[in-house]
């Protein structure tokens, strides 16, 4: 059977997408998800009919006193592909002024984990491996860039030391 990588990360807003706050953040949007797009080894995002990501509702459970939690799930090839867009310049750039928009979280917040080829992750399920890796840490059934796991192995690979967020 031929995996892909599912991923997803979530952030709680400081403020409404409508807020000047979020502007710089609302600005790169289009840019960084064109990159992701046009990246090697990139599958898929979710997104609405519209081509909205944004306005996917999900992690309600997660939103605490925040503006609301804000969703970005993707498919891609590999670990690899993934981790060459995440730590690019242009999307390091854009990680760099988080503090500016998102509530710093202190439990897991990005999940990683293999879907046979073809299939799409839904809300549900991003939740799920959220939950899971928040209770149980890196797992085969969900785990991180820094700590990944093979398609059906049960021995963790550690990640590439330039695979550290830049903030």
């Amino acid at each position: 059977m031929i995996f892909e990588l599912a991923q997803v990360n979530i952030a709680r807003l400081l403020a409404p997408l409508t807020d000047p706050q979020l502007a710089g953040f609302v600005a790169a949007l289009d840019p960084v998800n064109a990159l992701a797009d046009a990246a090697p080894g990139f599958v898929w995002r979710m997104q609405t009919e519209d081509g909205n990501a944004t306005s996917v509702r999900a992690f309600e459970w997660d939103a605490g006193d925040s503006s609301g939690v804000i969703v970005n799930m993707s498919v891609w090839r590999s670990v690899e592909d993934l981790a060459e867009f995440v730590y690019s310049d242009e999307h390091r750039e854009v990680l760099r002024r988080r503090r500016e928009w998102f509530e710093r979280m202190r439990e897991a917040v990005t999940a990683l984990w293999w879907v046979p080829a073809g299939h799409r992750p839904d809300t549900a399920e991003a939740e799920d491996r959220i939950r899971h890796l928040r209770a149980h840490g890196p797992t085969p059934y969900a785990f991180t860039l820094r700590q990944t796991f093979a398609p059906g192995s049960l021995l963790p690979e550690p990640g590439r030391p330039d695979w550290l967020c830049p903030a």
